[in-house]
């Protein structure tokens, strides 16, 4: 396998550095020859390679005997006859190991108060909810809207619902009323897991209220409870008979929650983007295929270490705060940075001072605070990034959009330091995880390209008709197979799922990114 020649063009400056001795001394994929032999692997045995590495990662309660099954295409299974627990491979495996005590998030709030909780800790506190949950009526299949701030209890949350087999839906704590109304009448949701308030750049902002708003817009008849975590001391309005505080919840119940068995294409979650058409699309992700490669991502995009901490600055409201904060870091059994602030309260030197205070070793964050970071450093010398220690840096990743080469270049030398590679991750709420990105210490870097796809995914450029272009040519990004991670279905609209992502003209089975 040659490097496709658009890795070979030089975007800035006549750059492209070359792989790091130091990044890749100890890498899971520590060579562009180890990456060949895994992409070979995957080329002449498909299954067998997806197989092995299901095998490898995940802990299953029935093992499969069917790797993936395409006689329904698009709507491809994963593992099909197989059974785990989403919960249970991010926080009950590791118990027992050297894993347990350590610490599973490093929390820092607005106001900069940190809390550490370890994976034992976390395993008993999301068991707890669970049986909150369960106490309340909730179990295997019913939908729960989760709208809250930036915490620990966010991540809870969710792992309690995966820990009973609900399907979650996580709501971004920025939007609307009406959003959320649309996503509990989509979902058909029984509850909604919130806040009384957020905490961010130093104001208080209501969720609750919002939660309310929403569910007098009407049709959210399906709601039983709701249940409201008092970030603040504030008040709020009650509903009586409906709303239930995390701390009457909580009372009496067990920090003993055996984990519920699902099938691998059980729906761990559904995740709204916002539609170009104007309805909100329900992303509906399986368990199985899903949390393999939140496991597999975290291992070869970031190779995640036992020594590291890991700081991904997403929200749990997007794709990327499920993947890389909520399941992947725990299936990993890292030690990881959850934040409730803003990169810029109180001084836009927020981020490099957490990262020199807690050690961050693996950083991932987006252009657009990238950006915003090199306009304040550059305006105000007192949060210029120089003024904290990096040193504990080793890996730099990037999300969310293209980075400019400028910005890339930037975060390189001021941030990196000129040391750490940067992986520049693409991937979308339907592909599950990354699917094209450098590979630490491997992959040849050029600022402002994402360069090569994973090992497993058959990415290619095609005109109209899914017909290959010649490098160089302008045309669209497919996938030509399947993978575990990919999405499901559009929630309660399998049409519009074959029409947005497999269309009738490239042959209705190949994955179009758009």
């Amino acid at each position: 396998m040659s490097l496709p020649n658009p890795i070979e063009s030089v975007l800035v400056e006549n750059r492209v550095f070359p792989p790091d001795a130091r990044a890749s001394a100890g890498a899971r994929i520590a060579s562009m020859a180890a990456y060949e032999a895994l992409c070979r692997e995957a080329e002449q045995d498909f299954e067998g390679f997806w197989s092995r590495l299901a095998r490898e990662n995940l802990s299953w309660t029935q093992p499969f005997s069917r790797t993936l099954d395409e006689s329904n295409a698009p709507f491809y299974q994963w593992f099909g006859d197989g059974e785990l627990n989403a919960s249970a491979n991010c926080l009950d495996r590791h118990i027992g190991t050297t894993v347990e005590h350590k610490t599973a998030i490093v929390f820092e709030a607005d106001d900069g108060a940190v809390t550490r909780v370890s994976y034992k800790e976390l395993l008993a506190r999301v068991s707890q909810f669970a049986n909150a949950l369960k106490a309340a009526g909730i179990g295997k299949g019913d939908r729960v809207i989760i709208y809250m701030p930036m915490t620990i209890e966010g991540v809870v949350a969710m792992q309690a619902c995966a820990r009973i087999g609900a399907t979650h839906s996580v709501v971004f704590g920025g939007f609307s009323a009406k959003a959320l109304q649309e996503r509990i009448i989509d979902a058909g949701a029984v509850a909604v897991i919130t806040a009384n308030y957020q905490l961010r750049g130093g104001k208080e902002l209501p969720l609750k209220a919002i939660v309310d708003d929403g569910i007098a817009l009407g049709g959210c008849e399906s709601i039983r409870t709701v249940f409201v975590y008092e970030r603040t001391p504030s008040a709020w309005a009650r509903v009586e008979g409906r709303d239930k505080t995390f701390a009457e919840a909580l009372a009496g119940q067990s920090t003993d929650c055996p984990p519920v068995p699902v099938n691998a294409e059980h729906p761990l979650f559904i995740l709204y983007t916002s539609g170009s058409t104007g309805k909100p699309k329900g992303v509906q992700h399986a368990t199985g295929g899903y949390l393999l490669w939140a496991r597999l991502t975290m291992d070869w995009t970031f190779d995640i270490r036992p020594e590291d901490v890991f700081w991904c600055t997403a929200d749990i409201g997007w794709i990327t705060g499920h993947t890389y904060v909520a399941y992947g870091a725990l299936a990993a059994g890292a030690t990881q940075v959850v934040f409730e602030g803003i990169p810029t309260f109180p001084h836009a030197g927020r981020f490099w001072q957490m990262i020199e205070k807690h050690q961050v070793s693996v950083f991932y964050t987006a252009p657009t605070a990238i950006r915003s970071l090199i306009k304040a450093a550059e305006s105000d010398e007192k949060v210029h990034p120089r003024n904290w220690n990096l040193d504990s840096l080793r890996i730099l990743g990037s999300v969310g959009e293209p980075i400019n080469p400028e910005a890339w270049m930037w975060y390189h030398r001021h941030i990196g330091h000129e040391k750490c590679p940067i992986v520049d991750t693409f991937w979308q709420t339907e592909t599950g995880g990354h699917v094209i990105t450098p590979l630490p210490g491997a992959t040849p870097l050029v600022p402002g390209s994402c360069t090569l796809p994973l090992p497993g995914i058959m990415a290619a450029i095609v005109d109209e008709t899914g017909k290959d272009l010649p490098n160089g040519a302008g045309g669209m990004l497919v996938i030509k197979r399947p993978w575990p991670s990919m999405i499901r279905t559009i929630w309660n609209d399998p049409e519009r799922f074959k029409k947005s992502y497999f269309p009738e003209e490239m042959g209705g089975t190949i994955y179009l990114a758009g």
